[in-house]
């Protein structure tokens, strides 16, 4: 089967922690990594996860064919090479012979084909299964139109997988890390169902097994000594603490119960740079800070001016300058700077001085069928954030002031926020923050397609899915790269979303932590990482 097409290209690779981390002399006795992780996570199903605090403990849990290195290179993981065809449609991956899951079963090709068709079995609910689309019928079986059988996933041998894609896909090394790519335990999803990434019950494939799980107080993993490249990893046991008040967590971290922490309060900001500058690390990463307006109810169902003025009245310069401080750049786009291939697109009225623009947005508010003798009354739903809720009080006042629009601010447990998105039932405006998957623009343009399972906003356009079928089959990337521009300027003009500001990582690191480095997508392996004597 393998010499039934030409293979030309060959990657062999060792993975960067065989390597990178050279063990020191001075190591704490105790390696123990307590890290800040936001919201309470959903699950640990990793076909069903959602949002950035499950993806952090699902990557010391689980290991997809590829890993990213500390610097966010992709480099393997639980295939040790991978061919690739001419046409770049089909890639084989060799499992490494030493893969094993942690009760000591071997690691197969055949689990990963368990596990991708699970992710796109309709019967699973994955929210995320659309971001399996470029594997041939995957958007088929997705559906409910093809059996999941027929996705383009083989088990050519215990050790030998074969991917086949509908089209060539640039960025597909980079996605296999994601969790929807996740091979299971296919015999403990079998015997447990639905509680099998319980603790206890959870057999993976990482650096980590899953200990413990208290429900809004911690979630505990620790070494896994049937993981491959357990030599190399040094941190015994990782506690991931879900603290959703960023002024709790300083505190927490202060008195020295967390190492790592998930973010800063934007108003210590200046008290950190003083008293803690060794340890503040920022950095620039894929991400975008928005406002989704639900576009399936009032009032910003077909009522596009109302949208396009209510972007307009806000000047996310005072967003970034007053507020979040630490270098975020106001977003007048929806891709970020510093994708692989990509000029991010603008908003027409980037540029526009700020008395012209607040004058057109109150044009087009009167237009839209509003004044302020009969303003708008808007809710905003955020999840549970003081960094939010600053942002979403500086946004109503600036509505208020220049539109004269009432708001209510709705705060919601991340859970209950997430649920009250999808359903598109409440929802009016509401936070959004996304944080790219893999470094290309795909992974922010086709959250926005119609059938995508975290579209919140409701966003349907046939013209803008059409050009994202069209990047998704065109193989030269000049031409793919002008789709994807003429995709986000589409998006922008329609003004489903409000941009607002891209993201910068922002970290608290205790010094005797040692091994991190930022990355743009600021994915950190617990792994690569360990902790000395202090």
């Amino acid at each position: 089967m393998l010499k039934q097409f030409v293979l030309p290209l060959f990657i062999c690779l060792v993975a960067a922690s065989q390597a990178a981390i050279a063990k020191p002399d001075n190591l704490a006795d105790e390696q123990i990594l307590r890290r800040g992780n936001g919201s309470e996570v959903q699950t640990l199903d990793p076909h069903k996860a959602e949002g950035v605090p499950a993806s952090n403990i699902l990557r010391d849990l689980y290991e997809g064919l590829t890993i990213e290195a500390p610097d966010g290179k992709v480099i393997p993981g639980a295939a040790e090479s991978w061919e690739i065809s001419d046409d770049g449609k089909v890639y084989i991956f060799h499992i490494r012979k030493n893969a094993k899951w942690s009760n000591g079963d071997p690691v197969t090709a055949a689990d990963f084909v368990y596990g991708l068709r699970r992710s796109v079995d309709p019967a699973t609910g994955s929210q995320y299964s659309q971001i399996l689309a470029p594997i041939l019928n995957a958007e088929d079986i997705i559906t409910g139109n093809k059996p999941i059988e027929d996705l383009g996933v083989e088990a050519i041998d215990d050790r030998t997988l074969k991917i086949t894609l509908k089209a060539s896909t640039p960025y597909l090394l980079g996605l296999l890390n994601h969790s929807t790519t996740y091979p299971v335990h296919k015999d403990s999803v079998d015997a447990h169902g639905d509680q099998f990434s319980r603790p206890g019950k959870l057999i993976s494939n990482g650096a980590y097994v899953l200990k413990e799980w208290k429900v809004q107080s911690q979630v505990t993993v620790e070494r896994n000594p049937m993981y491959w490249d357990n030599d190399n990893t040094i941190i015994e046991k990782v506690i991931y603490l879900p603290i959703e008040e960023a002024s709790a967590e300083l505190k927490r971290y202060r008195a020295g119960e967390l190492d790592i922490s998930g973010g800063i309060p934007a108003n210590q900001y200046d008290w950190i740079m003083k008293n803690l500058p060794g340890e503040l690390h920022v950095a620039p990463t894929l991400g975008t800070y928005y406002y989704g307006f639900n576009l399936t109810r009032p009032p910003f169902k077909d009522n596009l001016k109302l949208r396009q003025a209510l972007s307009m009245a806000v000047d996310r310069n005072i967003l970034t300058d007053k507020i979040t401080k630490a270098g975020e750049i106001p977003a007048y786009g929806w891709v970020p700077p510093g994708v692989n291939n990509y000029n991010s697109q603008q908003l027409d009225y980037a540029n526009m001085p700020k008395a012209e623009r607040l004058k057109k947005a109150q044009q087009l508010y009167q237009e839209a069928g509003y004044s302020k003798g009969n303003p708008l009354t808007l809710e905003i739903r955020y999840n549970t954030s003081e960094n939010h809720k600053k942002i979403a009080i500086a946004i109503s006042a600036m509505w208020k002031m220049n539109l004269g629009i009432r708001t209510r601010l709705i705060n919601e447990e991340w859970k209950v926020f997430l649920e009250n998105r999808k359903q598109k039932k409440l929802t009016e405006a509401f936070r959004g923050g996304w944080i790219g998957d893999y470094n290309d623009a795909f992974t922010f343009a086709e959250l926005m397609q119609s059938s995508h399972g975290i579209n919140d906003s409701g966003y349907d356009n046939p013209e803008y899915d059409k050009l994202l079928e069209q990047a998704a089959n065109e193989g030269d990337l000049d031409k793919r790269r002008d789709i994807m521009e003429a995709a986000e300027r589409m998006l922008l003009q329609d003004h489903a979303i409000m941009p607002l500001y891209f993201y910068v990582t922002k970290h608290l690191i205790k010094p005797y932590v040692k091994g991190y480095t930022p990355n743009i997508l600021d994915h950190t392996y617990s792994k690569n990482l360990w902790i000395t004597k202090h």
